[in-house]
């Protein structure tokens, strides 16, 4: 196991994870101890207006996956339009090795519920909500406590602090569909519709929950803002890079001795991050990883020091996304990996458009051909195209993420799949998996 330099323990930054390993740290008495609420007080005194500029200065881009400037999506809301306006926390993490949401919203669920109240008088919304994975029942007693608890100390509700600002949130759980993730499918499935993606134009800037001016925004995304508004922009901007500013929890998982959260400057390579978590485990090198979740193009071992901001990691041909980031070594399978991805892609999908619906149906069919040993060598054009057909032709992201691993799998391991299909490698699953598969 290594032992890290002085050089890297410095890229850990605890500004969301400061208070996770405190007694009780989900209880409103222990955060208010360690700043919790105070950034609220400072905020009530501020103009709204002032709140947006600050959240602009700081340069808070979103922790969600897409990176969309925080403080831009705010200055979207109209105002003075006379409809209500509404905040919407995505909390519905979901994707496969994605997990830094739940547990901050687990460890320190105020964090949470603060930055729900800064922005939410940011935009003059008297209403939010928080919409929380179905599957997610700890992380949501202990958010739906904490908001009780807020409420209880007069942080929500009527005239909150004395100030005239009025707020109602709620948790709302989920039915379990991965596909909530995509914020217009999370606004319907909110409004009690089945969880579909909507046409845009409209944007929820204008048409979100329930027509009306709506920002939603991610759990690590809104948890920021407290931090920001005690310590200010200048302050935020002194950790991260330039155009990605600030800490981000990286999800470490995979074969490492120390998988776990780890929240750093962004700008951090994996080989920092390998150091942090202890190295690979006895007898593993490194193979191939996932900056971001299974949606994100697969990087090999020849990127282990990009830098893990948005813009390094796109350089490289990859996107940042949620920081999910998944360790495979030499004793695992890049093949074998993106098949089993590819399965929950084609489970989760909610079928509304084609491109997604059949496309990744088919795939599914043609991997379990190949890791039976059955593939042929135009089944590698076969994929290729029917990802072709997928990017950028489905309705939402969920068919994009899905050709992710595909085609970035067979850019930098088409040797793989070709000991599968000339015979070099054994096959992985029986023929049985075939039934329907031709």
């Amino acid at each position: 196991m290594t032992t890290p330099r002085p050089e890297t323990l410095a890229k850990l930054t605890p500004v969301l994870t400061k208070r996770w390993l405190s007694p009780d740290a989900w209880r409103i008495g222990t955060y208010e101890q360690l700043d919790g609420y105070a950034a609220l007080r400072k905020a009530l005194k501020a103009h709204p207006d002032d709140l947006i500029q600050l959240i602009k200065d700081s340069g808070l881009r979103g922790r969600g996956g897409a990176g969309f400037p925080t403080g831009l999506k705010w200055g979207f809301i109209p105002q003075g339009d006379g409809k209500p306006h509404y905040l919407v926390v995505n909390a519905d993490e979901g994707e496969p090795g994605t997990c830094k949401d739940l547990p901050l919203m687990t460890h320190d669920p105020h964090a949470l519920v603060e930055g729900v109240i800064i922005a939410s008088y940011a935009i003059r919304a008297s209403r939010a909500y928080i919409y929380i994975r179905g599957e997610a029942v700890h992380a949501a007693r202990r958010l739906r406590n904490a908001v009780q608890e807020a409420y209880d100390k007069g942080y929500l509700g009527r005239n909150i602090l004395r100030s005239g600002y009025d707020l109602e949130l709620v948790v709302h759980s989920g039915a379990g569909a991965y596909i909530c993730g995509e914020e217009t499918a999370l606004l319907d499935s909110l409004e009690g519709f089945r969880g579909q993606p909507r046409l845009r134009p409209p944007f929820p800037a204008t048409h979100g929950l329930y027509a009306s001016p709506t920002v939603v925004n991610n759990v690590g995304t809104i948890a920021s803002v407290p931090p920001i508004v005690l310590g200010g922009a200048d302050w935020w901007k002194t950790m991260g890079t330039e155009k990605s500013s600030g800490p981000m929890i990286y999800s470490l998982s995979g074969r490492i001795n120390n998988p776990g959260q780890y929240e750093c400057s962004m700008g951090v390579t994996l080989r920092e991050l390998l150091e942090l978590a202890g190295g690979m485990q006895p007898g593993h090198n490194l193979k191939f990883w996932t900056p971001g979740g299974s949606s994100t193009p697969l990087l090999a071992a020849e990127h282990l020091d990009v830098p893990l901001d948005f813009e390094g990691v796109a350089a490289a041909g990859s996107i940042l996304g949620t920081t999910a980031t998944q360790i495979f070594s030499d004793q695992d399978c890049p093949v074998y990996a993106t098949y089993r991805w590819l399965e929950f892609y084609h489970h989760e999908s909610c079928g509304k458009c084609t491109p997604c619906r059949e496309g990744n149906y088919w795939m599914v069919r043609v991997y379990r051909r190949i890791l039976a040993g059955q593939g042929t060598h135009e089944d590698l054009d076969t994929l290729l195209d029917t990802c072709d057909n997928i990017l950028g032709r489905s309705f939402c992201g969920l068919g994009d993420g899905a050709t992710s691993s595909v085609t970035s799998s067979l850019k930098y391991f088409k040797q793989d799949y070709l000991d599968y299909i000339e015979g070099r490698t054994a096959p992985k699953l029986s023929e049985k998996t075939l039934v329907g598969a031709h």
